[in-house]
């Protein structure tokens, strides 16, 4: 049994003429007839009496009609909800990053996407790179923003721009008040870095440095990958801390200084990985944001943002 034949039979059900019922589902109207009868073969039984002076609903039709409309009513209970489903899905954005590796101008272009697809649902979810590739090509993420390199076979890929390593800092450190610091006047003391999961390519770009500069200082590696504990190991006086210069655009952390360390090749890609073949326009339109230069914001977008993401 058809949904089409069901329609079809309420339509005629309910008019009482062939010729209206026809028109009301626009169908022709010696094939809406064959449809009716199609369906009381199918049933084994007749549902209409058909006679020069109209159309009737037998027994069989007259018990089988509001069945027939709860099945219909039913049906378009099932579609809208699918189609809501649809809708919902490609009004979803989930974006996962690395905590250590998030530069400010991803959470920019997420806010200058907001402002043109206002109905977009945005996420973000953090994890280690393993854990977002695979969040990826499971289908479970749209997007990831990640240091390279890492194994990002089968993907595409968006570089975005290479990060500095930064010095932080307390304030009353003797080298707050400095612009700019070379590793050397750090490695007397114990230096605090994030541990090499959180970022390996910047926990190899400290240790190379390191290593060419031909010193080993004491590094004080955190437990965890959460650059707020960083901070607050550098604030509590557990010693300066090497980190991403997207921690610099992201915290703004009292009693901390960020500072350049200069002369030095510590520094590391970022890019934004996406599926390689995808039909999800949340995915495309992020994609253009990120790549298209932002206009300047006027001063009081510019505070609005600046607070959101400190």
């Amino acid at each position: 049994m058809e949904l089409r034949h069901l329609r079809y039979f309420v339509a005629v059900g309910e008019e009482l003429n062939f010729r209206r019922a026809a028109e009301r589902v626009y169908v022709a109207q010696g094939a809406f007839s064959g449809q009716v009868r199609k369906l009381e073969c199918e049933l084994g039984v007749r549902l209409l009496d058909r006679s020069p002076r109209g159309v009737s609903l037998t027994d069989a039709g007259a018990a089988l009609l509001p069945e027939a409309r709860r099945v219909l009513h039913q049906a378009e209970v099932a579609r809208s909800a699918a189609c809501h489903a649809r809708d919902h899905a490609t009004s979803r954005l989930r974006i996962g990053y690395t905590p250590a590796s998030l530069p400010a101008s991803v959470p920019r272009a997420v806010q200058r996407l907001a402002a043109a697809m206002p109905l977009l649902e945005t996420s973000f979810e953090p994890g280690t790179t393993p854990e977002l590739l695979d969040a990826i090509r499971g289908g479970w993420l749209h997007a990831a923003i990640v240091p390279l390199p890492a194994p990002t076979a089968g993907l595409r890929i968006t570089p975005l721009a290479d990060q500095r390593v930064m010095v932080a800092l307390p304030v009353g450190h003797e080298h707050a008040l400095r612009t700019e610091l070379w590793l050397e006047q750090l490695a007397p003391e114990r230096i605090v870095i994030l541990p090499r999961d959180a970022n390996r390519p910047l926990y190899d770009a400290i240790l190379a440095t390191c290593h060419a500069a031909r010193l080993s200082p004491t590094l004080i590696q955190m437990p965890d990958p959460h650059i707020d504990q960083a901070l607050l190991a550098v604030a509590s006086g557990a010693g300066p801390a090497l980190l991403p210069e997207s921690a610099a655009e992201r915290y703004g952390t009292p009693g901390i200084r960020f500072i350049t360390l200069t002369n030095t090749t510590a520094t590391f890609p970022t890019a934004l990985l996406t599926p390689r073949d995808t039909d999800h326009m949340p995915t495309f339109a992020f994609l253009r944001t990120i790549t298209t230069p932002a206009q300047p914001p006027t001063a009081t977008t510019l505070s609005i943002g600046t607070q959101a993401w400190k």
